[in-house]
């Protein structure tokens, strides 16, 4: 029958989902605490082997031989740090067992604690050899004292939290770049916590989309973008603005983009209002769009509905890059493209109606092609007397300045029709008062 300390840990790694190795470990190394704080020696390497299963434990000091000269040249190095203190000298402490020389070489330290010397060894076995690894076992005079016991204690719970917070950080380090469904918890200054069952994930303000309300309780779908380690256990910041939300969404919502026969080449986003996604296929049988969009467009739906309303323009990606900037330009139609390679930028001629399309509102159409393609893109109307240039940028202010002299023009015409007003009320005031004038003289 397993004693009830087994069982006791069996239950902690179900309950903790750590393995049983671990606890063990932690279990030895608690119980090395408390023998060093009740019966512990200077010098003593203390190691314990636990059997979790009956209960019992066996104490050892654990040391590797070493060459006797190692011994001699700690005490010479020992009188020398002695003399050095004398004359007001700094003496150097070196942390490790390891000392580095100047030409690089590396060089064993005697440690009385880890290293016992050949000779010493050869009385305890006499067949000892250098590197060898010598086991004394040692006694347990009579049980630990209650402070041995506390320590114990603390040992046993830092090294279970720290056990836990290590199979955290490497699950969650597993899944960098993955999207994954959470609980919005609460707001924290301005920042939101997101509970990803196990442990509770950050989404910063710059990885939030200005749009979206993050009502507590509410469930949303989150990119896993860094997970670190820290002192307080593993942090995972997460995201809902990064590109890579829409690759994995398209991933989970259409079968032909999971199973590679439609591939993603190129994301563009500007999270919250619009994205353009370039897709691909080497199958001659299906259109890319179409299984992307689904019948009646329920597939793009379901991921729109997904980032609340961000609209998602899906186009062709190719080979050509006059073909692929035509197609990223799209709703709009292209009636020309120009293209100069050596300068990746391209002028692109559409009818006048179709300039604010190509456009798009604030640019954002333009903008979103070129970050696409990686092509800078100027948009351009076609005139009857030809192709008048107009970059898309300066169309944009060209819009602007015609507006604002417009609603300058309105402005001035209501200001004069004002003052008209005014003249004629102050006539007809003028008029009604002679008039008053006129019959008061006639009374008289």
């Amino acid at each position: 029958m397993a004693s009830p300390i087994y069982q006791a840990i069996k239950q902690i790694c179900s309950e903790k989902n750590i393995p049983l190795e671990s606890v063990i470990e932690t279990v030895e190394a608690a119980l090395a605490a408390a023998y060093r704080k009740d019966f512990g020696k200077k010098n003593q390497n203390i190691k314990v082997e636990f059997n979790a299963e009956t209960g019992e434990f066996r104490v050892f000091d654990i040391k590797t031989v070493v060459p006797d000269e190692l011994v001699i040249l700690e005490e010479e190095r020992k009188k020398e740090a002695e003399k050095a203190k004398v004359a007001g000298l700094e003496v150097p402490k070196l942390e490790t067992e390891v000392e580095k020389k100047e030409d690089g070489e590396e060089v064993l330290r005697f440690n009385p604690k880890h290293h016992l010397p050949l000779s010493e060894a050869l009385k305890i076995k006499p067949d000892a050899t250098l590197g060898e690894v010598i086991k004394t076992e040692l006694e347990v005079p009579h049980a630990f004292g209650r402070m041995a016991a506390q320590t114990a204690k603390q040992v046993i719970i830092q090294k279970l939290r720290e056990a836990e917070r290590g199979l955290l950080y490497e699950e969650f380090k597993a899944k960098e770049g993955d999207l994954l469904p959470g609980i919005v918890q609460r707001r924290e200054g301005t920042s939101i916590l997101i509970d990803l069952g196990r442990l509770t994930a950050v989404l910063p303000f710059e990885e939030q989309i200005t749009k979206e309300r993050y009502t507590s309780g509410s469930h949303i779908k989150v990119y896993i973008l860094k997970v670190e380690m820290t002192k307080k256990g593993p942090q995972v910041t997460v995201s809902r603005a990064h590109p890579e939300i829409l690759r994995k969404l398209f991933s989970l919502e259409i079968p032909e983009i999971s199973s590679g026969a439609v591939e993603i080449k190129a994301i563009a986003r500007e999270a919250g209002s619009r994205s353009k996604v370039a897709v691909f296929t080497k199958e001659e049988s299906i259109d890319p769009i179409g299984a992307c969009i689904g019948q009646r467009g329920i597939r793009i739906q379901t991921i729109i509905n997904e980032l609340n309303g961000e609209k998602i323009d899906v186009v062709e990606w190719s080979e050509s890059p006059a073909e692929f900037i035509a197609n990223a330009l799209s709703p709009a139609k292209i009636l020309n493209l120009e293209i100069n390679e050596a300068e990746k930028t391209a002028m692109a001629t559409v009818k006048p109606e179709q300039l604010s399309l190509a456009i798009g509102k604030g640019g954002q159409n333009v903008r979103l092609a070129a970050k696409l393609t990686g092509w800078k893109i100027n948009v351009r109307e076609e005139s009857k007397e030809g192709i008048e240039e107009t970059p898309s940028e300066e169309t944009e202010l060209a819009e602007e300045a015609k507006s604002q002299k417009e609603e300058k023009i309105i402005e001035e015409e209501a200001e004069k029709a004002k003052e008209e007003k005014a003249e004629g009320n102050k006539k007809k005031k003028k008029g009604n008062n002679a008039k008053e004038e006129k019959t008061k003289k006639k009374k008289e």
